[in-house]
């Protein structure tokens, strides 16, 4: 712009206000340092912009670069820095803010007590919020908003609702859409159907039927609840819907499952002139979770890939996540691979979880050795799927340098670390260990409890386990489903059928806990180590869903045990309905059969599985010895040191039958020849 005038300094502030707003701070920049003079509004127009446009340091420094100066802020500087505290989520910097603002003649300024309680919610110090709130004798919209949406972002859904309520019944204010937005958020997080559709009711009352912004929480809602016809209605109702709508619609049905559907509002979206950004990738990609949806994962990789959004380290670690749900691990590795010098912390960890959740536990290990080569070091999800690892393999070495390394770290101490010791302590049979470090903690959570309730009850200490769970009840700790499994695993180890039943009656009545197919298990088993098979096999007749193959083959176990035919026999019949390639319900059945003396149904049962091709799958069981785990096959003569290894098992045979071992023939499996 050039002129022979002077420079309006009244004009320059507009134009660094329209640089800030337009994200151009480089040009607003230039402006503010070539103003001869500066005033208050020049400063705070150039804080403003920085603090908006995610720049907090640079209007942090600005801010007491103009203090320094001798020039005293006003509201809207307040305002502006204490944005940038909320961004940087930094209390202790706001704090010492608010104490200006109290010495300063702002204090009583409502657009300086918006920006104080919005900081205050924003930095989830909700209890100095509402102090700071209920000070305020004269508040507006805007301020209840702020106080409303901090309760619903900040997970106090019920605390935002009842805000929401006392707001309504002061009959002063009404409701603009951003309050209806965080409503709406606050019932979708607390899956309240019916508080919701009043609302909505509500809302198109104060005119806010097709507001964008209202609209797309209130999609968001009803997606969140399962009432996709109605989160469809309230998508196509918005009169202008913007990208963070179609977003939201997208990623409303992507997580809720329904591929299909997610699939086709990207298309509309599109065909509706939108482009997508990388928050629609991420959401969509939400929808494939299993190799049913991996054809359009694939179709959608592949629209990635032609629009460049796989530069994007977000996008690729949740394209890793998808492949390890939907296909096999040796894509993911191939996705892995492609983004080679790209990947983060989270990439590593994406792989990891994958190698896990396909039980390559050794390909965990191996992967974490080419971690620590790399710039990225281990952090608490990393140590927890390796901690997986040790689990699943059940060693106790690889563990212990595990614990040995969050000690030196200092992770030990976070509780997600913590919780995943134990549980592999408890899993590799180390309950002392598991004990020491349980009672180490702080304030254990239920997830501590139930960790090692479970492990107890594993290892046959049911009295221990349900001690536990005493314990655990009488601190006001609140069990979940997995605390069930531990204590009715408990009760069926050391035969308490009446206790065990008595927790299954009330773990709904009393804690609201729904039983699933893994607590129908346990009740099978329950009955079933007593006994009483016929009282099992009339509980699993009784479920509210289809028994699995699980329920039927702890009840054909039992059977085995206790020589019943009669129920084996409609035991196994059910197993090879659901899966008639089941090599565990024929062999069973066979042993049933010899236990009984029954040779021609042996017989019988053998030849069925020839005819259906069913091969026993061999047992399997390895042992870690000096940090090399040896495994072994039924039959299996491939070990390099099998001779010696047969050797020791002669002579603890000879010393068993020295010492009076009567071996129980019943009991002898009778393995189905591969003819």
């Amino acid at each position: 712009m050039r002129s022979n005038s002077e420079p309006d300094t009244i004009l320059q502030n507009h134009i660094l206000n329209m640089y800030g707003k337009c994200g151009s701070l480089e040009d607003a920049r230039k402006v503010f340092d070539t103003m001869l003079e500066k005033n208050l509004v020049s400063w705070t127009s150039m804080i403003a912009g920085y603090s908006q446009n995610r720049r907090e340091r640079d209007a942090i420094g600005l801010y007491f670069k103009m203090r320094g100066l001798g020039i005293l802020p006003d509201q809207f500087a307040f305002g502006s820095m204490l944005r940038a505290c909320s961004g940087l989520n930094d209390f202790e910097l706001g704090r010492q803010f608010h104490a200006d603002v109290i010495k300063s003649e702002f204090g009583s300024n409502l657009i300086t007590q918006n920006a104080l309680v919005a900081m205050y919610t924003k930095c989830n110090r909700l209890e100095d919020a509402s102090v700071l709130f209920e000070r305020i004798n004269e508040k507006d919209v805007i301020l209840w908003g702020s106080m409303i949406g901090g309760f619903a972002q900040q997970g106090c859904e019920i605390e935002a609702l009842q805000l929401f309520k006392e707001m309504l019944s002061n009959g002063v204010y009404c409701p603009n859409e951003f309050v209806f937005g965080s409503v709406f958020s606050a019932c979708s997080s607390l899956l309240r159907f019916e508080y919701g559709k009043q609302i909505h009711s509500m809302s198109i009352k104060f005119g806010f039927g097709r507001d964008v912004f209202a609209g797309c929480s209130l999609s968001d809602f009803y997606a969140k609840c399962g009432r996709f016809d109605s989160a469809k209605t309230a998508f196509y109702q918005i009169e202008m819907p913007d990208l963070v709508s179609w977003n939201a619609i997208i990623a409303g049905f992507a997580y809720s499952g329904d591929s299909s559907e997610a699939m086709l509002f990207f298309s509309q979206m599109r065909h509706s002139g939108f482009i997508p950004d990388e928050i629609t990738i991420l959401g969509l990609l939400c929808a494939f979770t299993n190799s049913a949806t991996f054809f359009q994962g694939q179709q959608v990789h592949s629209y990635i890939i032609k629009t460049g959004f796989n530069l994007d380290i977000r996008v690729s670690n949740t394209l890793l996540t998808m492949y390890a749900k939907c296909s096999d691990l040796s894509k993911v590795f191939n996705i892995f691979e492609e983004m080679k010098s790209g990947v983060d912390l989270v990439s590593w960890n994406a792989i990891l979880t994958a190698c896990l959740q396909h039980n390559q536990v050794n390909d965990v290990f191996r992967l974490l050795k080419l971690m620590h080569s790399s710039q990225y070091k281990p952090d608490e999800v990393t140590l927890s799927n390796v901690l997986g690892a040790c689990s699943n393999l059940a060693s106790l070495e690889m563990g212990y340098q595990v614990h040995g390394y969050t000690v030196k770290t200092g992770l030990e101490v976070e509780i997600l670390i913590t919780n995943g010791l134990i549980d592999m302590y408890t899993k590799c049979g180390a309950l002392e260990n598991a004990r020491k470090l349980f009672e180490s903690m702080r304030n254990p959570d239920v997830v501590s409890w139930s960790s090692l309730i479970v492990g107890y009850a594993q290892f046959g200490y049911g009295n221990e386990a349900l001690e536990l769970f005493k314990n655990m009840r009488n601190l006001g700790v609140k069990p979940n489903h997995v605390t069930y499994v531990g204590v009715l695993s408990a009760c069926s180890r050391v035969g308490l059928v009446e206790e065990g039943c008595h927790h299954y009656r009330t773990m709904e009545t009393d804690h609201g806990i729904v039983p699933t197919r893994e607590h129908y298990s346990c009740i099978v088993d329950l009955l079933a180590r007593a006994g009483m098979l016929k009282e099992a096999e009339s509980f699993i007749n009784q479920m509210p869903f289809d028994p699995d193959t699980i329920v039927w083959k702890t009840l054909l176990a039992a059977c085995r045990t206790q020589g019943n035919v009669e129920i084996g026999k409609r035991a196994a019949e059910s197993i090879l309905k659901l899966d008639p390639s089941s090599s565990a319900a024929h062999v069973l059945l066979c042993n049933i059969y010899a236990s009984a003396g029954s040779w021609d149904d042996v017989a019988r049962v053998r030849k069925l599985m020839r005819s259906r091709g069913v091969r026993k799958v061999p047992g399997q069981s390895w042992i870690e010895l000096r940090d090399e785990v040896h495994v072994f096959l039924v039959e299996d003569r491939s070990h390099p040191k099998i001779n010696e290894i047969y050797m020791v098992l002669g002579e603890l045979w000879l010393q068993m039958i020295e010492a009076g071992y009567v071996p129980d023939q019943r009991f002898v499996s009778i393995e189905p020849l591969d003819e």
